[in-house]
Order: C-alpha cells, then structure tokens, then sequence
C-alpha cells in the first residue's frame, strides 16, 4: 500500500512537471516565431487584401494585403515583452513595500491605506487614467499596468511577513543583536520566494488582458505597433461585412497565450508552494 502511494505522489509530480514543461515549450516557440518574423511579412500587400483563411494565410489578410498570422504573432510576442517587464515592476513594488511594512507599525499602515485605495477604485478606470496623464503609449502603458497590479501580491506577501515575524527563529535572531536588513535578507526573503514567482508569473494574464483592453479603447499602445488590441479595434469596423476572421483568430489566440500562462503559474505553485507541493 504505501509503495503504491509512492508511486501514485511520483506520478503526479510527473505529471505536474510534463505540464510546465509543455506550457514553456508552446510559449518558447511561440515567441520565437514572433521574433523571426520580419517587417516585410506584416508589410502591406494591396494585391492580396481581404483574403478568406487559406494553407497560404492561415489566418487570411485584411483591407490592406497584410498576413494576419504573421501580425497576430508579431502582436503576441509584444504583449509578451510587455506582460514580462509590467510583471517584473509590479512584482518588485510588491515586494519593496511589504518589506516596508514589515519594518515597523507606522510604515505598516500606511502601505495597508495604499493597498486598501488601489482596489477600491476600477481596475481598468485607473489604469486608463495613469496611460491617458503620461501620453499613452509604451512608457504609458507599462507604467500604468505597473502602478496598479502590485497591491493583491503586496497584500499576500505582507500577511507571509507578519506570520514569519512571529517565528522563533526570527526572534531569536532579533535577541542575538541581528540587524532588521539582516533578517529580512536571511529570514523573510527565502520564505518569500514562492509566492514572488507563482505571482509573477499570475501577473501575466492580467498584464496582457489589460493592455489589449486599453489598447482596444484607444488609450494604450499606438496604432502603428501590431498590438493585438490594435489590430481587434482595427477589425470592429469590417465585422459587418463578413471578415470575421480579423477578429476570430487574434482574439482567440490571445486568450490561449493568457491561458497557458495561467495553466503554468498552477502548476509552479503546486510544484514550489509548500502547502501544495506536500501532496505531489
């Protein structure tokens, strides 16, 4: 009985890691492909504008002669380095501030007051408001996005930091003289590791889906970038008469990116977060 629990716990982590590696595997080729695609492929071609779906365009071409699939990957691999750099910054500002908080009560409340204000207020409605005041744009959007993702992971990792305050290893530390930046560096920062990255990797679907919608809404990235909510505002207009394809397929396409994103920070928690990986 117990050689078959073995067996079934080993099989499970098996399983567990032929996931992430399949996730990183699809987005690996995913943004490759994006990368190898040059100018000349999303570039205009009037001879071969509003063409349905084929072998030769996957993902048909629109008014202008332009590949679709070639302008969807391109589109992906932007929310892609997008998504990585909001999540980075979000996921520092996170941590800088619940280390903050963890210094004292007074620093503690008013990191609380800042958490408590940012998600009172809408989320996609404060994030308009930072792009719309800094000029839209990439810098306007990566800043936005940035500002307004970090206070659901700050609020996880400050309620770590208190409950790993009250260890006794850490009082001890404190009784033996240790220095608050030493204990944070030895104590508070490993046990934080964990939630760091299945967040930052969480913080990627958001990061995307929000710079769509923003993008979508004018408000975002600039229509001469092949941003996949660029090219959805785009295909609004030619919907009605029949080009359904200009939609379909980027739209689609993103929410799979989105998807496996969100499939692989699962599993990297059930693999690093101790209350999950003891049942693997």
């Amino acid at each position: 009985m117990k050689e078959r629990l073995i067996h079934f716990k080993n099989n499970r982590r098996q399983r567990v890691l032929f996931a992430i590696l399949l996730s990183i595997i699809l987005l690996s080729g995913l943004i490759i492909s994006g990368l190898l695609i040059g100018n000349e492929k999303i570039g205009v071609h009037l001879h071969q504008q509003n063409h349905r779906p084929s072998f030769t365009h996957p993902f048909g071409t629109d008014w202008l002669g332009r590949d679709m699939f070639a302008r969807t990957l391109k589109g992906l691999t932007l929310s892609f380095s997008l998504g990585l750099l909001t999540a980075f910054l979000s996921t520092t500002i996170a941590l800088v501030l619940s280390l903050l908080a963890s210094w004292s009560r007074l620093i503690d409340n008013v990191v609380t007051w800042f958490i408590d204000l940012f998600l009172s207020m809408p989320h996609i409605v404060t994030l308009i408001l930072i792009s719309f005041i800094l000029g839209g744009g990439f810098k306007g959007v990566v800043i936005g996005i940035a500002l307004t993702h970090w206070p659901s992971l700050t609020r996880l990792l400050r309620s770590e930091m208190l409950h790993i305050k009250k260890a006794e290893y850490v009082q001890i530390s404190r009784k033996l003289g240790k220095s608050r930046f030493w204990i944070a560096r030895h104590h508070l920062l490993p046990h934080l590791i964990p939630q760091l990255v299945v967040g930052f990797i969480l913080l990627f679907p958001h990061a995307i889906l929000h710079e769509a919608a923003i993008t979508f809404l004018g408000f975002g990235l600039s229509a001469e970038q092949p941003a996949i909510g660029v090219i959805l505002s785009e295909s609004m207009k030619y919907l009605s008469i029949g080009m359904w394809w200009l939609a379909f397929f980027p739209g689609l396409a993103l929410v799979l990116m989105v998807s496996v994103f969100d499939f692989l920070g699962k599993n990297i928690r059930k693999l690093i977060d101790p209350f999950h990986a003891q049942r693997l």
